[in-house]
C-alpha cells in the first residue's frame, strides 16, 4: 500500500513549514502544500508576511549571535550566582 499524498494541511503545519522555509530548509514539496494552504487561509498569509518582516529586519540589523564559549561562560557565572544567591 502506498502513503496519500496529502496536500491540505492544517495552520499549525503550514506555521511550522514557513519557518522552516524561511531558513531554508522546507523540501520542495513542503513549500508546495504551504502555498496552496496559503491560498485559502488568510490567518497564514498574515503569519507569514508577518514572519518575514521580522526575518528581513533582523537581518538588516546586522544582529550577531554570542559564540559557544561565551554563552558558556555566561551560563556558568550566571548558575554561579544563583547558588550563591539561594544560600
Amino acid at each position: 500500500m502506498s502513503k496519500k499524498m496529502k496536500i491540505m494541511v492544517p495552520c499549525n503545519e503550514a506555521h511550522h513549514v514557513c519557518d522552516k522555509s524561511q531558513y531554508k530548509e522546507a523540501s520542495l514539496w513542503e513549500k508546495l502544500k504551504l502555498y496552496i494552504h496559503l491560498i485559502y487561509c488568510k490567518t497564514c498569509r498574515k503569519y507569514s508576511k508577518n514572519n518575514k518582516k521580522l526575518s528581513t529586519t533582523i537581518h538588516k540589523a546586522k544582529v550577531e549571535c554570542l559564540d559557544k564559549k561565551c554563552k558558556e561562560a555566561m551560563k556558568l557565572e550566571f548558575e554561579k550566582a544563583l547558588k550563591d544567591q539561594l544560600k
